[in-house]
């Protein structure tokens, strides 16, 4: 059982992770591969061991694939980087991890447009 300490810490790790990894992607990396990448959501595991970094990336499918290899080759230097500038003994494991949550809610909103203006077109009828 985790208690509210351990809870508020990791809680606040998260923060601190998330903010860090946000200004490495903005800048630090060099490969040409990884393109606009924005950090949506980041789980730890309960062990601290892992990090879950839930990514959006700007672009077509094959941009997002090119850019999700582009970060699993760089975790390594990402790692460290963590290690370095949070002051961590040990940096977490980053596992990458597409977030497709604004395509779906454009779909989404794009279905339930075409629905209402279906709804007043049958109306008018």
């Amino acid at each position: 059982m985790e208690t509210r300490g351990q809870k508020y810490h990791r809680e606040r790790l998260a923060e601190a992770l998330k903010e860090e990894l946000s200004t490495i992607l903005a800048g630090e990396l060099a490969d040409p591969r990884i393109g606009l990448v924005t950090v949506t959501d980041l789980i730890i595991n309960e062990g601290g061991k892992s990090v879950r970094v839930f990514v959006s990336v700007t672009g077509d499918d094959k941009e997002a694939a090119a850019t999700m290899e582009g970060l699993r080759a760089a975790s390594g230097y990402i790692k460290h980087e963590l290690a370095e500038n949070l002051a961590l003994r040990h940096a977490p494991d980053l596992l990458w991890t597409l977030d497709r949550s604004e395509q779906v809610t454009g779909r989404i909103n794009e279905l339930l447009t075409r629905i209402d203006k279906r709804a007043k077109k049958n109306k008018e009828e």
